[in-house]
């Protein structure tokens, strides 16, 4: 008797159920979309493009002015630091240079060098000079300057080219959110290349690399480690022609796992003009405090000026 009067019950809800508007309500989604005009591409056209940008830059000599954040959750506060004038050489296949100038007096704030494998940075300020590998960690959390690496700059200012020996390239269509001409925050499709990479231990998702539709070119730039982990994030906002090449004008970079985000804006920009081994040669000063980055058990000490 008691399964039956379950059963009944079960009908009269059913049957009564388009009568109850005041029980149900239901609203429209709608998703908001760009109505900006877009270009398509194919995935080869897209992977041709990068490859095609890549091989024609060989050198940069750039200055630009810097803007810098540090901090996030794990610090429990964000520091944000004025903007300051540098420089920025880049010669490929790895070597990069960034020079940051103090304001108004315009004595270097920092220099740093890498040649794809070694890093050494100058904080003339702290009379410090640090000497490491690019995947050494950074020993001191009080020291944001030090977990910068040259060569991830340089891999997000020059997007290198996809190597079909160790690469495959997947076309995903996407979605960015992105601003209307009312300021409005709207929906625009997108092209993303995924990037797989043979690693040490087997394949990893390497890079994604976003495509704008309205122009094909490329707007971010997402750096993945052998496990997996967002390594860098990098947008690219307004290109320019540089006699012949479109290069952005702003590069962001943010480290997520350092907790630091670096903003490139250019400001006079030469392309493939020769740089020579001596411009990227960065000397340990007299009597700076040296840290070597990576050696157990490595202190800092004042330094006569040889490496040794």
């Amino acid at each position: 008797m008691t399964r039956l009067r379950l059963a009944r019950a079960i009908c009269l809800f059913v049957a009564v159920l388009p009568l109850s508007g005041c029980l149900f309500r239901s609203r429209k989604v709608e998703r908001q979309l760009s109505s900006a005009p877009l270009k398509a591409a194919s995935q080869q056209e897209l992977v041709d493009a990068i490859n095609l940008q890549a091989a024609r830059i060989r050198t940069m000599q750039a200055t630009v002015d810097i803007d810098t954040s540090v901090g996030g959750e794990n610090r429990g506060k964000v520091t944000d630091y004025k903007e300051i004038r540098g420089y920025v050489l880049a010669r490929k296949p790895a070597m990069l240079r960034l020079i940051g100038l103090l304001p108004i007096v315009r004595n270097r704030a920092f220099d740093m060098v890498s040649d794809g494998k070694e890093f050494k940075l100058w904080i003339p300020p702290k009379n410090r000079f640090v000497i490491g590998r690019n995947d050494a960690e950074t020993p001191n959390p009080r020291q944001p300057l030090e977990n910068v690496r040259p060569q991830n700059l340089y891999e997000a200012l020059l997007i290198r080219e996809i190597d079909p020996e160790r690469e495959i390239a997947v076309l995903e269509n996407g979605y960015e959110t992105v601003l209307d001409s009312r300021r409005h925050r709207v929906d625009q499709p997108d092209y993303e290349i995924v990037v797989v990479r043979k690693g040490k231990v087997g394949w990893f998702l390497s890079r994604k690399i976003v495509f704008s539709r309205t122009d094909l070119k490329p707007h971010r730039q997402l750096i993945y480690d052998e496990r997996g982990i967002l390594a860098t994030d990098v947008r690219y906002g307004e290109y320019k022609d540089y006699d012949g090449i479109a290069f952005p004008t702003q590069t962001e970079i943010e480290r997520p796992q350092e907790e630091y985000d670096i903003t490139l804006n250019i400001v006079k920009l030469d392309l493939n003009k020769p740089l020579t081994d001596e411009q990227f040669d960065l000397q340990q000063p007299p009597g700076a405090e040296v840290v070597h980055l990576g050696e157990s058990g490595s202190q800092p000490q004042a330094a006569n000026g040889s490496d040794h």
